[in-house]
């Protein structure tokens, strides 16, 4: 079945944009002719492709055709990209702009990520979305973006994924505040009065640190959310909370006295994967080197239990 590209790129722009007005401001034709374009794809495919709500949102087929579009146009833009100018003097028009949208988690955007795009070529331009790691999958499933960082080993469908290795969090906290909060041990009664801080309301790594130390959940009512990790960190120092810091920014703060473990020698390991379209395009192809490259020099290895794996 043959697709017609002016249909897959109106679909994808209404789930981008999330509005048929605004797709077609992006599309520069009237909102009218990105209706009918889409009409005519769900009648070609016999199935409804985007819910009319909003913001628009894609069906699950609707996502595979929007993984489509951004596909063809990667393949469209790395081609033009590769061509050489012809014979007889003639010139070959000026390579287009590539533009990867990628997902990245606050602590890895914050930490070892930019090392692995510092120096992208110049008609390549990044479009970061920061996304939780357990959370970023989704994007990749409704087409948003074309690779992430994440915490699930399972591919999406359609995608690849690579072990990049384990980010190592400590629970950490102001010396003085250690003293005063956990000066009796670290009971489940003890975290159970102590404020810490989480990344956001899907942040399990305070309770999954608190589970190993103490065996079993424990409910902490004292919960600031601060969705920055500098921010987090800064706050941590100044004595709001306890919380978990990936080991590369608490380091320097532990050498400089200003930050403590709040037990020595615990930690989590949170292992991280880089999953991306099943696709081989140079531009994709070098964007993946360059994360595992720089993943390799940052984390921690991951102990293996089998290949990498696609999704169909």
């Amino acid at each position: 079945m043959a697709f017609d590209v002016d249909q897959l790129s109106a679909l994808a722009a209404v789930v981008h944009e999330g509005s048929f007005d605004a797709a077609a401001q992006r599309l520069h034709v009237t909102p009218s002719a990105v209706s009918q374009r889409i009409k005519a794809l769900e009648q070609q495919v016999g199935r409804v492709l985007v819910l009319r709500t909003r913001p628009c949102r894609p069906t699950d087929d609707g996502e595979v055709l929007v993984r489509l579009a951004g596909q063809m146009e990667l393949l469209g833009r790395d081609a033009m990209a590769q061509l050489v100018p012809t014979g007889g003097g003639s010139r070959a028009a000026a390579p287009s702009t590539r533009r990867l949208p990628v997902a990245v988690n606050d602590d890895s955007m914050s930490t070892w990520f930019p090392a692995a795009v510092a120096d992208l070529p110049p008609d390549v331009l990044l479009d970061l979305r920061r996304e939780d790691q357990e959370l970023s999958a989704d994007l990749l499933r409704d087409g948003t973006v074309m690779a992430a960082v994440t915490a699930d080993p399972r591919a999406v469908q359609g995608c690849r994924v690579r072990r990049l290795g384990a980010m190592r969090y400590l629970a950490v906290a102001a010396p003085d505040r250690r003293d005063r909060w956990f000066a009796d041990g670290l009971g489940a009664e003890v975290f159970a009065t102590a404020p810490l801080l989480a990344f956001n309301r899907e942040d399990g790594l305070q309770e999954r640190f608190v589970a190993s130390v103490v065996g079993r959940r424990t409910v902490t009512p004292h919960v600031h959310y601060v969705p920055s990790q500098s921010a987090f960190v800064g706050l941590v120092e100044a004595g709001l909370g306890w919380g978990m810091v990936p080991e590369v920014a608490a380091s320097e703060r532990i050498a400089a006295g200003a930050l403590v473990e709040i037990r020595a020698g615990r930690h989590l390991d949170v292992p991280l994967y880089w999953q991306h379209w099943a696709l081989r395009t140079p531009t994709l192809d070098d964007l993946t080197e360059r994360v595992v490259r720089a993943a390799a020099k940052a984390l921690r290895p991951v102990r293996r239990h089998g290949p990498p794996s696609t999704a169909g």
